[in-house]
């Protein structure tokens, strides 16, 4: 047995959704919408699994979702790629671990801000590569140079960085990913850079890919994810971009993962995404409509919140709150007792975890919010001294 993966415990957001499931609670844990699908793309899935292939796809993706990938950045942010761009992957997470195992090597070591998603370290470990943890704080959750320039050392390969972020919901401003791409320049470093919620902004917000910073387009691995922008996690298709070169490593190791992703799914999303990028306002405005409801009953029931700005995540301050319990034991007394799932922020890390911090996603129907927001007000006069 493999030590490193014996020894792992369940993931936190598997762990919560057993437990929502066992307890018949709402499930506010696990980071998925249960609305903002476009219908005519599900439809187009449909009449391509009868009309077209279910054979393998090319492995690299489809060239009309590689293409449709490289004009939809050339439409949002005037980056000037080709479908050679492009590798397409089962999910964003394949994306990761393809760039990963492809560009990490025994001993290399590998920056990641914490809180992160729980993938990143496993995966790095898995290529044979060291963890190197810059822990990001409350309530700004900042990145600064001189915390990942305290870490890098002659072994430094690559940073991971994530933006928007999840768990915390915030979207790095222009100073942090200067901040990132002058340590990634200083020290020749490789980014692989998770923009899976780019399109899932709040309150007007706008994204900056960070690619686009100068000299950074021949060093980042961008990962993206149609799941995100379409509201349809399982469907599982991502993608990675990069100079042509890197793009082309990481798709020799993607050919050993996955190798393929269903042919129907890509070309519904290439449909999607050829139509242009009129389904982004509407998509943006009911989340927003959604994290607003949610604040709103947060807030009356006497929580304190941190800022959420992008994804579909709200952080809560248990402390300001009222709340003695830490994340763990307020989340298992949240879905035991009250009927909601939450997640911990604890697990997002490894060394010195913040345990006063949970996350919950808003991306679902009003009647489920107020289920679970209702649960909420009970969890937290359970909880409240306690």
């Amino acid at each position: 047995m493999n030590p490193l993966y014996g020894q792992m415990p369940v993931s936190i957001f598997e762990r919560m959704s057993l437990a929502a499931a066992r307890h018949g609670a709402v499930n506010l844990g696990q980071g998925f919408p249960d609305f903002g699908w476009p219908e005519a793309v599900v439809e187009a899935a449909a009449r391509f699994l009868r009309e077209a292939s279910n054979q393998y796809a090319p492995s690299r993706g489809l060239p009309a979702l590689r293409e449709a990938v490289a004009a939809h950045y050339g439409r949002q942010h005037g980056s000037e790629l080709g479908a050679d761009h492009v590798v397409v992957t089962s999910g964003a997470t394949e994306a990761l671990a393809a760039a990963i195992l492809a560009l990490v090597e025994p001993g290399d070591e590998v920056i990641v801000m914490t809180p992160a998603y729980d993938a990143y370290m496993p995966l790095i470990r898995r290529a044979g590569g060291v963890v190197r943890e810059v822990a990001l704080r409350p309530p700004e959750w900042r990145v600064g140079a001189d915390a990942l320039r305290s870490v890098v050392s002659a072994r430094t390969r690559a940073i991971v960085f994530n933006n928007p972020h999840n768990p915390t919901g915030r979207l790095f401003e222009r100073e942090e990913l200067e901040a990132v791409a002058a340590v990634a320049r200083e020290h020749d470093l490789l980014v692989i850079s998770d923009e899976v919620w780019e399109h899932v902004l709040l309150d007007g917000a706008e994204f900056v890919p960070l690619a686009a910073l100068p000299g950074m387009a021949g060093r980042v691995l961008k990962c993206g994810s149609a799941g995100k922008i379409f509201s349809l996690t399982g469907w599982k298709v991502g993608w990675l971009v990069a100079d042509p070169e890197l793009a082309s490593v990481v798709a020799r190791a993607h050919q050993f993962l996955t190798f393929a992703t269903p042919p129907n799914l890509q070309a519904a999303v290439a449909l999607g995404m050829s139509e242009g990028d009129e389904w982004l306002p509407a998509m943006r405005e009911r989340f927003t409509r959604a994290r607003d409801q949610t604040v709103r009953g947060l807030e009356q029931a006497g929580y304190r919140l941190l800022p959420s700005a992008a994804t579909y995540f709200q952080c809560v301050d248990l402390p300001a709150s009222g709340i003695a319990l830490d994340d763990e034991r307020f989340a298992a007394l949240a879905v035991e007792r009250a009927g909601v799932a939450v997640i911990p922020l604890s697990p997002f890390f490894e060394e010195a975890p913040v345990r006063s911090m949970i996350r919950l996603c808003f991306a679902k129907r009003d009647e489920t919010l107020d289920a679970g927001l209702a649960a909420l007000a009970r969890a937290r006069t359970l909880a409240a001294g306690g």
